[in-house]
């Protein structure tokens, strides 16, 4: 777990023993319904992240002032997502059996319930902030009950009602809108509730799980199923503030797909979020 022999993310070059936190990536997108590609994003976003400053003017902080340990990717096998999962799991228990918080990169957004079912072994009463353009909340897709389109809904197997707050969403079907009225906490097309659940939920552990594509296509359109309507980058900023002072316990990003934006602008634009969310988090 320990030794690097890769890029790392932009001034992540901390040790295992003492960083905060634990950066790795999860290169996986066998479930991908629309168009793979995210298993390149962990790869592109360590690569383009030296092509912006560790200083922050949004919050006045350097990454170069604090230790993060990137543990470089996973390997994951294809087409095989229990597997896939097992490993994810393992990884983020043992980065949580040493007190350390873990941040993983997608991948496709099924690699979150890997992430979910290790902090919920340490933190039974876990929350999970669901940021998103997707309510991910079918029962399964195509026969298929591991997906990217079913994964909160596998979280809810694991948390139950009331445990999951879900904002941005503007797309789905008419079932999982029905359902989720019952089960969980949703905010359609905006930001605008967030200080509202984080009142509610701030003295519970937090799994926050931020989907790229929550954001509108012209602002990221380097994404694998593109949805009109998305909120913008400083809105996004803005929920990282609002959620500072939360218990977070396990965080992940996924869904950029690099080669659909040959400009590279959204790989630039998931870097520099990925930054600005490391300074908040590491206070």
């Amino acid at each position: 777990m320990h030794e690097r022999k890769f890029h790392t993310f932009i001034g992540c070059d901390g040790t295992y023993v003492e960083s905060k936190i634990v950066l790795f990536g999860a290169p996986f997108d066998s479930t991908t319904s629309y168009r793979p590609g995210a298993r390149f994003a962990s790869a592109a976003i360590r690569n383009e992240s030296y092509s912006i400053e560790t200083y922050s003017p949004y919050l006045d902080r350097d990454l170069t002032d604090l230790k993060i340990y990137d543990g470089g990717d996973l390997e994951l096998a294809f087409g095989n997502p229990e597997k896939a999962l097992t490993v994810i799991e393992n990884y983020t228990a043992q980065v949580l059996h040493d007190n350390k918080l873990p941040l993983m990169i997608g991948g496709e957004h099924l690699v979150t319930l890997g992430g979910v079912r290790a902090v919920l072994q340490k933190y039974p009463q876990l929350h999970i902030l669901h940021f998103d353009a997707h309510t991910d909340l079918r029962s399964d897709y195509l026969g298929e009950k591991l997906s990217h389109a079913t994964v909160m809904r596998r979280c809810w197997d694991l948390v139950g009602d009331g445990r999951i707050f879900q904002f941005g969403i503007r797309s789905g079907d008419r079932e999982e809108f029905s359902w989720a009225q019952d089960h969980v906490f949703m905010e359609k097309f905006t930001l605008n509730q967030v200080d509202h659940v984080v009142e509610k939920v701030k003295d519970q552990p937090v799994y926050l799980t931020l989907d790229l594509d929550v954001l509108d296509p012209a602002v990221l359109p380097g994404t694998g199923t593109l949805e009109a309507g998305g909120v913008g980058f400083l809105d996004l900023l803005k929920v990282f503030t609002q959620v500072k002072g939360l218990n977070l316990v396990g965080v992940d990003m996924n869904e950029l797909c690099p080669v659909y934006d040959p400009s590279g602008a959204s790989t630039l634009l998931a870097c520099k979020l990925l930054r600005e969310l490391l300074l908040t988090l590491d206070q």
